[in-house]
């Protein structure tokens, strides 16, 4: 049987972590892995997420499953976190997923199983598992204009244009914030740009959020999710919290759908909870226990969002650091787009070629297409990087 399989294409970056681990090289420096390491290269585990273990080691009786959809609490704190009311609750149907990849599937699972022959719209660039995944469900999809490779910003007027031809019933993904890979988003007025073009397309807005409080407040990150759930008869929305709780290994996401009423919102449920059981059964559940039990204890969020904040501010800064070294490098202001960009990526811009420049002659590990994770720089690198990328002559 086996002999009949076909080799599938390495992952980029993937391979990319394995070659920076090959490199002997001390003045190595890894932009590739999208994870968020501190000054000293490790992913701490937050103060709070290790306070809520503590608590539900001596707390926690049982180990049985729980619901198809997940723990509810889960469901309603992060419904909470993410929209805030700005959508009645008993329009919302919801599932705890295996992460936000999970609740990526899940939503394209669903999309396939309510409208089968609906083409998914995709930003282009993107992150490379949203192709993959409706490649292998074998759906339909096509791209919009996103990002300006000359500007290093949102082509608004390309997306808008190319939007127009979406048709009813298609499905659009959004990024809710800090964009990937590119670090740019829509301003507010932008988004009601786009909100008003698909509401008169009759289409369906699809909203990966995987990094609320990784660019300008948590508050802020949800504010145009919140702003598309509120405009719309039907919304699906994925999220993470991989990033801003920290749990990237306890897999924890949730899928939402906005319905139009509560009958539609039920047959949601149903659907999704069906998909689960196919898919995996139960979701896994510490990581969605920490979170829960974190975001439903004051004294435990606020340090949360201390931490958060501190992780968000940090990553500013090193923006910043960098496009001032980069202006006096070069002189010129070319670079200013970095201390713009929000999360914890942005694309360079620039080549393969000279993205392999970079590799082979300093030692600068970043994806093909130029996006680098500036949580991987801290103030020693910085000048670094800095210096081979105005060599490499970008």
């Amino acid at each position: 049987m086996f002999e009949t399989l076909s080799s599938q294409p390495k992952d980029k970056i993937l391979a990319l972590m394995a070659a920076y681990r090959e490199d002997e090289r001390d003045t190595k420096v890894d932009l590739g892995v999208g994870v968020y390491k501190d000054a000293s290269g490790n992913t701490p585990v937050m103060r709070a997420v290790k306070a809520a273990e503590k608590r539900l080691v001596k707390e926690q009786s049982t180990k049985a499953y729980t619901g198809l959809a997940g723990d509810p609490a889960f469901s309603d704190a992060m419904i909470g976190l993410v929209l805030d009311g700005a959508v009645d609750r008993d329009r919302i149907a919801a599932v705890a997923t295996p992460g936000g990849t999970g609740a990526i599937r899940q939503a394209l699972e669903l999309i396939k199983l309510a409208a089968p022959g609906a083409t998914v719209w995709l930003s282009d660039p993107t992150w490379p598992n949203h192709p993959s995944i409706i490649k292998y469900l074998g759906m339909k999809t096509k791209t919009y204009r996103y990002f300006d490779a000359e500007t290093r910003n949102v082509d608004y007027v390309g997306m808008l244009t190319d939007l127009g031809a979406v048709l009813p019933g298609d499905v659009v993904l959004l990024h809710g914030c800090c964009h990937n890979p590119t670090g740019a988003n829509l301003t507010m007025p932008q988004w009601k740009g786009v909100i008003e073009l698909l509401k008169e397309k009759s289409a369906v807005p699809f909203v990966d959020i995987a990094y609320q409080g990784f660019g300008d407040g948590l508050a802020e990150d949800g504010a145009a999710t919140r702003l598309v759930a509120s405009s719309f008869d039907n919304v699906l929305i994925a999220a993470s919290c991989s990033k801003n709780f920290g749990v990237y290994r306890e897999r924890t996401g949730i899928l939402m759908s906005v319905a139009k009423d509560t009958a539609q919102r039920d047959l949601a449920q149903q659907n999704m909870s069906f998909l689960n059981r196919q898919n995996f059964s139960f979701p896994p559940d510490h990581g969605a226990r920490v979170v829960t039990t974190i975001l439903n204890d004051p004294e435990l969020r606020a340090d949360w969002e201390a931490e958060l904040e501190e992780v968000r501010l940090g990553m500013l800064e090193l923006r910043k650091q960098l496009a001032a070294e980069l202006r006096r490098l070069s002189n010129s202001d070319r670079f200013d787009f970095l201390a713009e960009h929000r999360g914890m990526f942005s694309l360079l811009g620039t080549t393969p070629d000279l993205v392999e420049k970079l590799r082979a002659d300093h030692g600068i590990y970043m994806v093909g297409d130029s996006r680098m994770n500036i949580a991987g720089l801290n103030k020693k690198t910085i000048p670094v990087l800095a210096k081979a990328i105005i060599d490499a002559g970008i």
